[in-house]
């Protein structure tokens, strides 16, 4: 029954067929072991330890000789029956739960691209999105978090510890449509509208608001269009290139030249590489009235 609903899932989901197969394979080998029935089962607690779930299936998976992104991507769709359940019987809308469960299929496309690997290499995000604390609405995802300094955007005052809205944004594949970004504010200020009272202070923390990123940008552009949307309130840089598989698909083997070239940011993003200069992240804050 686990694998048939595992099955299910992935169609529903739209995951490649040659990925449905390698990780149907993979069920295969790892529900003939106790161990991961165990910690499958571990999911249908309340008080789940989600964080040590993917490490005992990871130490599950070298002791199998298993690879390790492949079995992670497994657990999760396994889990996904109970999650589906979670979102039913807290009367949350079931397109809501296909939404978020389908940045499985966006995490499956980024393994295969960046490891050439079936699975997932960023299984510890998921803990929050199992736990029921970041939802899919439109094109963008959201979670209730605090702001962890103080700060003043557009007149407002916000000191440290004030509710907000973290913003995160799935690698869809599509392009980051400012129309489709406003539709999703709204329906995060409709879905999470009782957590606040007159305003919604929404907060992002990501490599695209990374200051010196808006002057490489068209002002027409998409992403243009996201960073005006927030006041930069903090930025930093990375010490070392690692982040950029964000960008380019691929990890960074130290020269530059073997970067993918076909997009004027990557371009940009290669030619400071070769002047050795940073990269890094910016945290945005913006308040919408209710």
């Amino acid at each position: 029954m686990i694998k048939e609903l595992a099955k299910k899932y992935m169609e529903n989901l739209d995951f490649p067929l040659d990925e449905q197969s390698e990780l149907l394979d993979t069920i295969d080998v790892l529900l003939k072991t106790d161990d991961f029935l165990e910690i499958l089962k571990r999911y249908e607690a309340v008080d789940f330890d989600f964080l040590s779930m993917i490490q005992d299936v990871k130490t599950l998976a070298e002791s199998k000789e298993l690879c390790v992104y492949t079995v992670h991507m497994s657990l999760l769709v396994c889990m996904l029956p109970k999650m589906h359940e979670r979102y039913i019987s807290n009367n949350i809308d079931e397109k809501i739960f296909y939404d978020m469960a389908r940045d499985l299929r966006y995490k499956l496309e980024e393994c295969r691209l960046v490891h050439n690997k079936c699975g997932t290499f960023v299984a510890s995000w998921y803990k929050r999105i199992f736990e029921l604390n970041i939802f899919a609405l439109g094109r963008l995802q959201f979670e209730i978090n605090q702001i962890n300094f103080d700060c003043e955007v557009d007149g407002v005052s916000i000191p440290n510890g004030t509710k907000v809205l973290s913003v995160h944004i799935p690698r869809t594949g599509t392009k980051l449509d400012h129309d489709l970004v406003i539709d999703s504010y709204k329906r995060a200020v409709e879905f999470f509208g009782d957590e606040f009272a007159d305003k919604v202070i929404f907060m992002c923390s990501s490599w695209l608001l990374y200051p010196w990123m808006r002057s490489v940008l068209n002002d027409n552009a998409n992403l243009a269009k996201f960073y005006d949307d927030y006041t930069i309130v903090s930025s930093g840089e990375y010490k070392d290139y690692t982040e950029i598989w964000r960008l380019f698909d691929c990890c960074y083997n130290g020269n530059p030249d073997d970067l993918p070239s076909d997009t004027s940011l990557r371009r940009e993003y290669i030619a400071r590489i070769k002047r050795q200069e940073p990269i890094g992240y910016g945290v945005g804050v913006f308040v919408l009235n209710k």
